[in-house]
């Protein structure tokens, strides 16, 4: 699959056996929809990632990614991540709820592989689902 990380099957589940897409709908696209999200958002931070979460009011949650230079030098690396939080995003969409999801990285970041970034994630979708939910 290209544009997937190497170790793609650990972003699990794959509710759907890989019908999930990630279209023009699903992502956060103008500055005034990450505005929102960074105004008033519900938080989760780990060692790798903050999450900031809130609802969106439609059908399907939407992901916006902000993986500052500061934070990861490099461009090849910087494009890792993404990729791996897209692929996250994408295998979990199906049980997550109605939420505008933004994503940061946090320093070190760089150094982690792909399966231990990939179970950082799922963890910040479970508990942003549970925190929105309430």
């Amino acid at each position: 699959m290209p544009g997937a990380p190497k170790d793609a099957n650990d972003c699990q589940p794959d509710i759907l056996g890989g019908q999930e897409r990630f279209g023009r709908g699903l992502r956060l696209l103008r500055p005034a929809e990450f505005k929102r999200v960074f105004s008033r958002a519900h938080k989760s931070t780990d060692e790798n990632f903050t999450v900031l979460a809130i609802d969106n009011h439609s059908a399907h949650p939407r992901l916006g990614l902000a993986i500052a230079k500061k934070q990861v030098k490099s461009a090849v690396v910087r494009n890792r991540i993404k990729r791996i939080v897209r692929e996250s995003f994408r295998r979990h969409q199906a049980v997550m709820p109605a939420l505008d999801l933004v994503v940061l990285a946090r320093r070190g970041v760089a150094e982690k592989d792909n399966k231990e970034l990939c179970r950082s994630l799922q963890r910040h979708w479970s508990k942003l689902g549970r925190q929105c939910a309430k």
